[in-house]
């Protein structure tokens, strides 16, 4: 995965385009990332370029990615098995986090462009993190999106190591088509998600 995003990142830079700086910029990766249409599973976790970005649990306020498995499966309508998440707090057992792929392209944007507001620096580096908590989501109109995003996870049903995603690959990220729903399309997750905002 590393070199996808390297890729992405290097072809970027030489147009001048800085990662997540500004709108345009974010515009331009977001529409290259979109062009991949057939990305697998296998490309983010087990390779050995890609060690340095695993972990054993995520920082509050970063990005990552991870294979899930959902306790309850078996009862609910779907879930996503390898959801893109910002954590926001942590909880017993596992914590709370919102999981950008419920949302269909453009209001992922709409939402990603809000969190980089609560960004507590301007380095788009290992030191980016985003700054958020249910209140703050819930106060502001900006943020009406996140709804069908907060999600639940269970440390436990984590299948693999959590991939961290760097601050300059956001938006690279946010629009790979990665989202592996279980249970239902992603066309009818959503809709549903529209429905909740």
């Amino acid at each position: 995965m590393a070199v996808l995003f390297d890729e992405l990142l290097t072809k970027g830079v030489r147009q001048g385009k800085i990662p997540a700086k500004t709108a345009t910029a974010r515009d331009w990766y977001r529409s290259q990332a979109k062009e991949y249409k057939n990305v697998k599973e296998n490309d983010f976790f087990g390779k050995k370029g890609d060690r340095e970005r695993m972990s054993s649990r995520p920082i509050l306020g970063g990005m990552y990615m991870y294979e899930y498995s959902a306790k309850h499966k078996a009862t609910l309508p779907y879930y996503d098995r390898l959801p893109l998440i910002f954590p926001y707090k942590t909880v017993k057992g596992g914590f709370y986090g919102l999981n950008m792929h419920y949302l269909p392209l453009p209001l992922r944007a709409k939402l990603m462009d809000a969190l980089y507001e609560t960004a507590n620096n301007t380095a788009y580096d290992e030191t980016t993190k985003i700054k958020i908590s249910y209140k703050i989501l819930d106060k502001a109109a900006k943020f009406k999106e996140f709804r069908p995003c907060v999600k639940r996870y269970l440390t436990s049903q984590v299948t693999s190591k959590f991939m961290y995603v760097y601050p300059s690959e956001w938006d690279i990220a946010l629009f790979l088509p990665t989202e592996r729903f279980v249970g239902a399309s992603k066309t009818k997750v959503w809709s549903e998600s529209r429905g909740k905002i």
